[in-house]
């Protein structure tokens, strides 16, 4: 008799009510050694559902499916960098684009030091704007996922001790329905 089982992955899974508990959850989990690409999210609604090919009303039936779109973790200075990165690139090629058709064409020092000013000046406006955009996609994502009952966090565990670590954190920081289960393995599946 041979064995057919396939392999299976296990994780502590938790549904948090607030993005501040979550992360701290996080934060205990990364410094108990967990690393980043073991935390995983939900994915947005949009996501999900294309993915299910149904809508969904609560995140308590995506908690154990192994369909269930996710996302990886990304720091909570993510979007933070992700902003400064659009502001200084934007104000840089802003001010580019005004400083190199002046001094190209041999106009004088002082005219092209007020076109870098304004052309970064320029960049660094629209840089805020898209900064603000990429907030308010954040923050909409929040509120979407706890529209729905919740912020689920996954976390992978290797052996019984990651997973009582891993346990025991996520209800340290209000984590609800807070349990392990096994899903199967992506990678072994033919």
């Amino acid at each position: 008799m041979t064995d057919t089982a396939k392999p299976m992955v296990r994780e502590a899974v938790g549904v948090f009510q607030t993005e501040k508990s979550m992360q701290a959850a996080i934060d205990e989990l990364l410094t108990n050694g967990f690393n980043r690409a073991e935390i995983t999210l939900l994915a947005s609604t949009e996501a999900v559902e294309a993915k299910l090919g149904h809508s969904y009303k609560s995140v308590k039936a995506l908690e154990d499916d192994p369909d269930a779109a996710t996302i990886a973790y990304a720091t909570i200075e993510g979007p933070g960098a992700a902003e400064g990165a659009v502001i200084g690139t934007l104000a840089y090629l802003g001010a580019l684009a005004a400083f190199v058709p002046i001094v190209a064409g041999g106009g004088a020092l002082a005219a092209a030091l007020i076109a870098l000013g304004v052309g970064g000046g320029t960049g660094v406006t629209i840089g805020a704007l898209l900064a603000r955009l990429i907030e308010k996609h954040h923050a909409d994502y929040i509120a979407d996922e706890l529209s729905h009952g919740g912020l689920v966090l996954w976390v992978r565990t290797w052996n019984a001790a990651d997973e009582a670590t891993a346990t025991r954190i996520l209800k340290a920081h209000s984590g609800a329905d807070v349990h392990v289960h096994g899903l199967p393995d992506i990678d072994t599946q033919g």
